[in-house]
């Protein structure tokens, strides 16, 4: 196979009790993955899952699977994604099970996998994944049933791993912080993280209800935390996703950092204290001035695709350890191996520690190039827009007319039927109108 049927940039992920994210076929994904690992040496996977009201009925569903292609599985309950990736490996367990779908409202799952080193699934291993779920389902002898056993202490193991990242020799005690969790997988981890680390903490978005996660609150929907900062003096902010691979900041005076923001601060204080690998990877939608600033430093800057897997990809060929992208998913492999909300914030506070400077002082020296994202929805699957001749003849007029001083990105979402619409500028104007123009374009060859 070289084409995917199922998976995407982010795993498989759609609206619940349609598409792929319903009882059957997630049974069978599970009974399909059990057949290719097992044929692989596997004996035993976790899954992990964040606050929506479906992982119940999914993680059942994949359970079910598992166990019938002779699979023992490892239950953790709510957990954020880094942490299964790293819980996998910890319990010397061949293979981890996501249950998330991110960012995204309630209404949509997803399910991903990781490695026995905690990485991403390899793609000739999703390609025999696909290739098994083409197959009549079968059911090992009952004597080779898989086993089901939930763990109890994950919470405190992963706690204590983020805990670990951050230097022995550094506190939080003097300062304030709000955790905004998205109302998914870190709420219970992230506010005992930085308490157990010395800091006073305000919590939001720490209430899930298997409906709320990522509504309004989280690192989406930043307005909710900039708000509580303001309003209760902080020194700063995290704002973490659903499922806790992302972070957004906010600074006292409720700034909001994004991605690029946060992996330039690491980078600098990587470089300062000696550690700088190579350089930095960002993506096609990383900012001009994250490219700028870092090479003021002298640290090589190199774009891959968009997508944590790429990034994750183009560091491993580098040999470098720093990268991320602008929507919050910051990767350092000296750390962790994916991208970790939590991880990536306290490398943060420990380079305001270090430098005895407030986050909005620490993000100075970079001068974001205003950016403006337009996101049009499409219907027609079939469809490639952006091949048509009215899109290109769009963008070419905006690459003519901002010259030098600006670019544009067309790009289809990974996980969701949207055209991603970028155009970058050192005038906000001229991003702003351009951005729309070739938006309007692709909505009228959409709708």
């Amino acid at each position: 196979m070289t084409q995917r049927k199922y998976f995407g940039t982010d795993g498989i992920r759609g609206k619940v009790g349609e598409s792929n994210i319903n009882p059957e076929f997630v049974t069978k994904l599970g009974w399909a993955a059990g057949k290719v690992l097992a044929g692989r040496g596997t004996n035993k996977v976790l899954i992990g899952k964040d606050t929506r009201i479906s992982g119940y009925m999914l993680e059942s569903s994949l359970e079910a699977g598992l166990s019938a292609a002779g699979i023992n599985i490892g239950l953790l309950g709510p957990m954020p994604t880094p942490a299964i990736a790293y819980l996998t490996k910890t319990f010397r367990s061949e293979a981890g099970i996501v249950i998330s779908a991110s960012h995204n409202p309630f209404y949509d799952n997803g399910i991903k996998f990781f490695s026995a080193q905690g990485f991403k699934l390899d793609d000739d291993i999703e390609l025999a994944i696909e290739d098994m779920l083409e197959r009549p389902m079968t059911c090992v002898a009952s004597d080779k049933l898989g086993k089901a056993t939930r763990i109890n202490d994950a919470a405190g193991r992963y706690i204590e791993f983020c805990k670990g990242t951050f230097p022995s020799e550094l506190s939080l005690t003097d300062l304030k912080i709000v955790v905004d969790c998205a109302h998914g997988a870190t709420y219970h981890i992230a506010p005992n993280v930085l308490r157990e680390l010395g800091a006073t903490v305000i919590e939001l978005g720490t209430a899930p209800n298997g409906l709320n996660i990522n509504d309004g609150v989280g690192a989406t929907s930043m307005d909710a935390i900039v708000e509580k900062v303001k309003e209760t003096g902080a020194d700063l902010g995290f704002a973490l996703d659903g499922d806790g691979d992302r972070i957004m900041m906010v600074d006292h005076l409720g700034n909001v950092l994004d991605g690029d923001q946060i992996v330039y601060i690491i980078a600098r204080d990587a470089l300062k204290n000696g550690k700088m690998q190579g350089g930095v990877v960002g993506t096609l939608m990383s900012n001009l001035g994250l490219e700028n600033a870092l090479s003021k430093l002298g640290v090589p800057f190199a774009r891959s695709n968009v997508g944590d897997r790429y990034v994750m990809e183009l560091l491993q060929q580098k040999g470098w350890s720093i990268g991320g992208e602008n929507s919050g998913h910051v990767l350092n492999l000296n750390m962790s191996s994916t991208g970790d909300g939590i991880v990536a914030g306290l490398q943060v506070l420990a380079a305001m520690l270090r430098s005895h400077m407030d986050l909005h002082d620490l993000a100075s020296g970079f001068e974001m190039y205003p950016q403006t994202l337009v996101n049009v929805r499409y219907a027609n699957q079939e469809v490639d827009y952006l091949a048509h001749s009215d899109v290109q003849n769009a963008k070419k007029e905006a690459e003519t007319a901002l010259g030098k001083t600006g670019r544009v990105l067309l790009r289809k979402s990974g996980t969701e039927p949207l055209i991603r619409v970028m155009v970058e500028s050192n005038d906000e104007s001229q991003s702003h109108k351009w951005a729309e123009h070739i938006a309007e374009t692709v909505r009228n060859l959409a709708n």
